[in-house]
């Protein structure tokens, strides 16, 4: 089946901030950000709005979302969007695709974590890391491969490297998100698609995620961590450890054998 954004249902809530000038903000780059209505993804927002994007911001809490919308200097549109429900977040994709004119840049930041999690916080990591991040992101690679270009941003995490105790499922999840960005990049690859993947591997983020989490170090502020992703985008890197120590500590991982890992995951 022939991909096509005008197929989708009208899913993008509209306020007299988020319309673009014809002919003059359709030119400028276009930027989705999943996950806007907080941490990590609403500090990305910000700098995007900053370095000259159009934004269209998506999330569960729309009114989250409107109060962004209000601090960001460019223009931007909102859409209701709940990864966990696949064809609704696809046509709210789809709009917001459409209300900008197209879009260059698509970034995945929806996510969970539980600490200690219960079966029922274990389904819904599984509901939102993983399923609802492959529905959205294949979303945004057929777009993208119809188009013939653009850009993937997904944030993954240093717990993608090995699994952890203290919610193994949240690693899990993340060696998904990394597994299969790194297969679409292949794909890309092969078919000639000029599609770049960018997979984004924070540690720790001083975000709402962080807050009861056992063993937290060299935590980053999310400003901070947001300016180096934005250039980690700019650079067009295929994979980038916020902050770049992290990667010492990921290295580390793969390399500690079972037992002395055992003994200080947390």
């Amino acid at each position: 089946m022939r991909y096509g954004p005008l197929a989708g249902r009208r899913a993008v809530r509209y306020t007299t901030r988020e319309k673009l000038r014809p002919g003059r903000g359709y030119a400028m780059k276009r930027a989705i950000v999943i996950g806007a209505s907080e941490g990590i993804g609403r500090a990305l927002a910000r700098e995007l709005s900053r370095e000259g994007y159009a934004l269209g911001l998506a999330a569960r809490g729309v009114q989250r979302l409107r109060e962004l919308q209000r601090e960001l200097p460019g223009a931007s549109r909102v859409a209701h969007l709940d990864v966990t429900r696949p064809g609704a977040a696809r046509a709210a994709l789809d709009g917001l695709i459409r209300g900008l004119g197209g879009a260059d840049l698509i970034v995945i930041s929806a996510g969970v974590i539980f600490q200690d999690p219960d079966p029922w916080q274990e389904e819904r990591t599984v509901a939102v890391n993983v399923a609802g991040f492959s529905a959205v992101f294949r979303h945004a690679f057929d777009y993208f491969s119809a188009r013939g270009s653009g850009h993937i941003v997904g944030l993954s995490s240093v717990a993608a490297v090995r699994g952890g105790c203290g919610s193994p499922v949240y690693n899990a999840s993340k060696a998904f998100v990394s597994s299969l960005m790194h297969g679409y990049r292949i794909r890309a690859g092969k078919a000639g698609s000029r599609i770049l993947i960018t997979d984004i591997r924070p540690g720790h983020v001083s975000t709402r995620m962080l807050v009861g989490q056992r063993g937290v170090f060299w935590a980053v502020p999310v400003e901070a961590a947001a300016r180096q992703i934005a250039e980690a985008i700019r650079k067009k890197r295929r994979r980038a450890y916020i902050t770049p120590r992290w990667r010492l500590v990921a290295w580390a991982m793969r390399i500690v054998p079972d037992r002395l890992y055992s003994r200080f995951e947390s």
